[in-house]
């Protein structure tokens, strides 16, 4: 009985393998991005632009680093592909960025609604857009 749970869980865990690993790294770098944001905003009362800018940079850092290694396991260090990989992500990040900022403008500086909510909110749109984005085009060659 547990060694047939334990070989169903074990075929899921591989099966969804991607999906997981891309849903933990993108709770962290959510996470990351979220912090960074609110310490800048909230604690040390940079704009909310601003804030979010620098929020966004150190979050596509990170997420760069875990979806190439662990996520997508493209493990490839050649320059040619390491640098397609780079522009290919961080282009695609940089246009969720800035549907990301615009959310966050819309959202807080005209409408005058919770920051934190709308930010967290805007999060969720950017990460699926960002998954299928990275499966469909930056690592598509491993597929």
């Amino acid at each position: 009985m547990f060694e047939k749970c334990f070989n169903k869980c074990k075929e899921y865990l591989e099966k969804y393998r991607e999906l997981l690993l891309y849903g933990i790294f993108g709770v962290l770098t959510t996470l990351i991005n979220i912090v960074v944001y609110s310490l800048c905003y909230e604690r040390f009362g940079v704009s909310n632009v601003a804030s979010n800018v620098v929020a966004w940079i150190l979050s596509v850092l990170f997420a760069f680093v875990t979806n190439k290694i662990w996520v997508f396991d493209s493990k490839s260090m050649e320059v040619s592909v390491l640098l397609k990989e780079a522009v290919s992500f961080f282009g695609c990040r940089l246009a969720t960025g800035l549907l990301d900022l615009a959310i966050m403008y819309v959202a807080v500086d005209v409408m005058a609604w919770n920051s934190m909510l709308m930010k967290c909110i805007s999060n969720v749109i950017v990460i699926v857009v960002n998954y299928i984005a990275s499966k469909l085009v930056i690592f598509a060659h491993k597929q």
